[in-house]
This record gives structure tokens, C-alpha cells and sequence, in this order.
């Protein structure tokens, strides 16, 4: 689109983070990479929240929108007003709060293993409580709702086990994202190459031909994340090109250069929304390179 005799690119999807605040500290959590964003101050009101992105929704023609934290569900307020402006919504969660039912909105509730491997990562009584909001959820509830968990060295090796809890749950199935490390990371949760990671990416390709309607990762994406074609797909990343990252510092929305932080070291990305993209355009364009 042009406007004013200027560019401006286009994304059709966004992600936003409405908030710092979170009701956990998890090891892999880019958002406290460089400080705690629970330090109390003054975050942007709901009003002017909803202002802003509604006129980044009209400058780059938004149509769906990823709510973040922090605790997204730490500001209703937002979600609820929020969701009514977007075609299609999705609400990452990490589950220790109550689900709130909202229209054309998706939750994806994080969960990284069982429960010792999940609260060693993401807190002490956290997987306890993830399963108390999955088991709580009501009937009618009319949000789909889906679980992701963060594949790490730390949790490699007890993905399945993760299923058989799931499994029994009402939600639509499990998702797998690789953890994105920053350049400098000491969360002693990365691989130190991409070949170092292949064992935890066939692992996943192994759980998704035993449970392909649960395991809602494409096929295709997985083998893209193989060390022998990761690096293509990362230095072309689809996901610059097409996700508008939106952060929130204290009262004002930035920019970062990725959806993970300025401090992403991309050579050793995982992320699922990478991935995917590169798979959803080798079938829309078969043959091509």
C-alpha cells in the first residue's frame, strides 16, 4: 500500500504483547531476558491500547491478530474489546488463569512437559495448575483451544509423556515450537548447533506419525527444521516478512526486529510460526526452490 508517495508493507497477521506482567517466570520467556517487567509502573490504558492498534491495523492492513504477554489474560479488558476489531484472533496463554469464552478467538494454553520436566522450567505447582484450567473449561465453550510446548534440552526426551496427560483433555491438540535462544544465552535450555537439535526434531516427527491428528505441527514444517534445511529457511524468513511484531515498553508500542526480541540469534531458530510459513508456501507454490 501506498500512502503519502510511501510504502508502507503489509502484514496480515500482527503479534502484540498487552502487557509485561506475568503470573509466572519461565526460563525460555524472552520478555524476561533483560529485566523483570513485573517492576511496578503505569501500562498503557485500554482506550489508548485499542486506539493504537487499531491505526496500525489500518496502516498495514491487519487482519488477525496474536495476543501476548506477559499474561494476556492479565488485561480482559483488552482482549475482550480487542478481539471484536479482528478477523481472526489467537490468545497464547500460560494457563494459570481462568479461559474467557470470546468470538472468532483461538487460545493456545503453553505446557512444556510433564510435571516435574514442566515446573522445572516454568515454575513449582505450574502444571498443576495448567491442568486444573484445561479441566475447568466449560461446556459450551466456544474458543477453540489448543496446547503448545516449548521442545528444549531440557524436556527432549519426555515429549510423549506430555501427550498422555493432554490427551484425555478437551482441546483440539498439541502443538511443538523449538526453543528460539537469544545470542547470548546461558538458559542452559538451547543446542549449540542445529545437528545438535535434529534428535529433539525426529523425536517430534516420530510423535506425529504415531499421533498425526493430536500433533497439529504440518509434517513438512518438521523436516524443514532438519539441520539440512533449517538455514534456508531462516535466512529467508517468512514470518519478517508477513508478522508484525508489537511490543510493549512501559506505555509505548515498538518495533522489534523479531517477533522473539532484538537479541534472537535466527541461525539457531525454532520457531513454529517460521516453519510453518516456509511449508504453507512450498504447497502454494510446488516446484519451486
Amino acid at each position: 500500500m501506498t500512502k503519502n508517495g510511501t510504502t508502507v508493507q503489509q502484514f496480515p497477521v500482527a503479534m502484540v504483547n498487552i502487557t509485561n506482567r506475568c503470573t509466572l517466570r519461565c526460563k525460555h520467556c524472552f520478555v524476561f531476558r533483560d529485566a523483570n517487567p513485573n517492576d511496578p509502573h503505569e501500562e498503557m490504558s485500554t482506550p489508548t491500547m485499542i486506539e493504537k492498534l487499531l491505526a496500525l491495523k489500518k496502516r498495514h492492513g491487519i487482519r488477525n491478530m496474536v495476543w501476548m504477554g506477559g499474561e494476556p489474560l492479565l488485561r480482559p479488558d483488552v482482549l475482550i474489546e480487542g478481539v471484536t476489531h479482528f478477523e481472526e484472533n489467537t490468545i497464547t496463554t500460560n494457563g494459570t488463569l481462568d479461559l474467557i469464552d470470546l468470538p472468532h478467538t483461538m487460545y493456545v494454553v503453553s505446557i512444556d512437559g510433564p510435571p516435574d520436566i514442566n515446573d522445572a522450567i516454568r515454575g513449582k505447582g505450574t502444571f498443576e495448575k495448567v491442568m486444573r484450567t484445561l479441566d475447568q473449561i466449560p461446556e459450551p465453550f466456544g474458543s477453540p483451544v489448543i496446547c503448545q510446548c516449548v521442545v528444549t534440552k531440557q524436556n527432549e526426551q519426555q515429549l510423549e509423556d506430555l501427550i498422555n496427560y493432554l490427551r484425555p483433555m478437551r482441546i483440539m491438540g498439541l502443538t511443538f515450537t523449538f526453543y528460539v535462544p537469544s545470542k547470548n544465552d546461558y538458559s542452559g535450555l538451547k543446542w549449540d548447533t542445529l545437528k545438535e537439535r535434529d534428535p529433539a526434531v525426529r523425536e517430534v516427527m516420530r510423535i506425529k506419525k504415531k499421533y498425526p491428528d493430536f500433533i497439529r505441527n504440518h509434517g513438512r514444517s518438521l523436516e524443514l527444521t532438519l539441520s539440512e534445511n533449517a538455514k534456508a529457511v531462516t535466512d529467508k524468513c517468512l514470518s519478517k516478512e508477513l508478522v508484525l511484531p508489537i511490543y510493549l515498553e512501559r506505555d509505548e508500542f515498538v518495533v522489534p526486529f523479531c517477533c522473539y526480541g532484538n537479541d534472537v540469534d535466527c541461525d539457531l531458530c525454532g520457531a513454529w510460526v517460521v516453519f510453518h510459513l516456509a511449508a504453507l508456501l512450498e504447497k502454494k507454490t510446488p516446484g519451486d526452490s
